[in-house]
């Protein structure tokens, strides 16, 4: 017998959810402000610190499938507090890897060569592993639960649980450049938002609940079955054995995997594309010979106009999650899904020439956040609607490795094509032609038949 709700209101498992995420996008999505003020203090290379961020993609993608199977058998609350509290530890143990002294570092004094190298260690250890498990933990079981207390809308619940990936990256990026000016060193931003981070994960794992059996909203009743109003439930939910034994889900997981990868190589590469190309476009109206000859304030302008793209892609990237939901609900996902990817090929042809003008930069900027940030609540639906919410959150945990391992290429893969060719035009016209692979596989897939109970 269906129950409907008495005492525990289906809003909170949504607001679990939004301030889960929105740790989540405090510690993933803003880590390029901390590259240059690391390698500063510390004497790292851009490769050294950026192997941080790729190790936690690939660790936090991967693990969302053992969180989101421990999920669904003892619950969402336990494994985000205890996933939350690791990785707010290991953020605030960033704060703890001490410095060498500047002095004898640029000296390239043995002993502080031998520090920097420890620390570096150290960071791989606490952002990339400590974080990166605690980080999954945290991620995957809201979105597996808020769905059901909301059946009547599904895509709007899981959209407002991913939307504060956008948003922490939104949050995070001018908070921690303005700690970095303040205190003249990245560390303590490790060491304060590590202690925000540990409230704000208490806060959402104490807002989660798993809805009793056969819950459903005051005031809504199920489709009928095929049989008619009254006939006994004509089909039942997919087993998670089931789910990935069926081809469908490896087709979503690909492309899943080319919509990561295209995504994450232009969130990591777009400032710095803008800041060449506009850099290269002043020195030919200007008559200068090399970039360095462009006069510092001309130069800071230029940093600044870049700046704008990751911002405008950070704000797209949070708002379509929830806008696209109920959408989503209505229409169902496919449509979305084909002419989104489709919009996202095609705005990676364009970002290389866009380089050059601020206002077509953000412009491309926008469209790539709003596509890339529809795919967190579009993929999630896509596997309610073939496979049921019995178990979603093993079924997204596995799915969501395709993140991880997309997370861990793409920017790679952006960053050696650049430097091989000395430009960005070649890894970009890869992104474009990952993407049509998955336009392709979208507009093929067909949804998979039901499981008669």
């Amino acid at each position: 017998m269906s129950q409907t709700q008495t005492t525990f209101p289906r809003w909170i498992p949504l607001l679990g959810g939004l301030l889960g995420s929105t740790t989540c996008g405090l510690l993933l999505y803003a880590f390029s402000v901390f590259i240059k003020p690391l390698m500063k203090q510390f004497g790292w290379t851009v490769p050294e610190v950026a192997m941080a961020y790729a190790l936690i993609c690939l660790i936090f993608g991967l693990l969302t499938f053992p969180a989101g199977r421990i999920s669904d058998k003892i619950g969402p609350r336990n494994v985000v507090l205890f996933g939350g509290l690791f990785m707010a530890f290991g953020f605030f143990m960033v704060s703890t890897i001490t410095p060498p002294d500047p002095a004898l570092l640029a000296a390239k004094d043995p002993t502080a060569l031998a520090a920097a190298k420890k620390g570096l260690w150290l960071l791989y250890l606490y952002y990339g592993v400590i974080c990166g498990i605690g980080g999954a933990m945290v991620y995957l079981p809201p979105i597996a639960t808020a769905p059901k207390w909301w059946p009547d809308k599904r895509a709007l619940a899981t959209g407002f649980t991913v939307v504060g990936l956008g948003l922490g990256s939104f949050i995070m990026a001018p908070l921690a450049t303005g700690m970095i000016n303040h205190f003249g060193s990245a560390l303590p931003v490790f060491k304060y938002v590590g202690m925000v981070m540990a409230v704000m994960v208490v806060m959402a794992a104490l807002c989660l609940k798993v809805p009793p059996a056969g819950y459903k909203p005051a005031g809504w009743n199920p489709p009928a079955p095929a049989g008619g109003a009254g006939a006994p439930k004509a089909y039942r939910d997919y087993t998670y054995e089931e789910t990935k034994s069926s081809p469908q889900f490896w087709l979503l997981w690909v492309a899943y995997f080319c919509g990561s990868f295209a995504g994450l190589m232009v969130i990591g590469l777009i400032a710095k594309h803008g800041i060449d190309a506009m850099s290269l476009d002043f020195i030919t109206k200007n008559g200068l010979k090399a970039i360095a000859d462009i006069p510092p304030d001309e130069a800071k302008k230029i940093a600044l106009a870049a700046a704008g793209a990751p911002s405008t892609l950070a704000i797209f990237n949070a708002a379509v999650r929830i806008m696209v939901g109920p959408l989503a609900d209505k229409i169902g996902t496919k449509q979305i899904f084909v002419v989104l990817f489709i919009l996202q090929t095609v705005a990676m042809l364009l970002l290389f020439p866009a380089g050059k003008s601020a206002a077509m930069l953000a412009a491309c900027a926008g469209l790539i956040g709003w596509n890339y940030g529809s795919m967190f609540t579009l993929f999630p639906a896509t596997l309610l609607q073939y496979y049921g919410p019995t178990h979603q959150g093993s079924n997204y945990g596995l799915l969501f490795t395709a993140w991880g391992v997309a997370g861990f290429c793409g920017p790679y893969a952006g960053g050696k094509l650049q430097a091989m060719t000395g430009s960005f035009f070649v890894p970009f016209v890869v992104s474009a032609v990952v993407l049509a692979v998955a336009v392709v596989i979208l507009m093929t897939l067909k949804a998979p038949e039901k499981k008669h109970a």
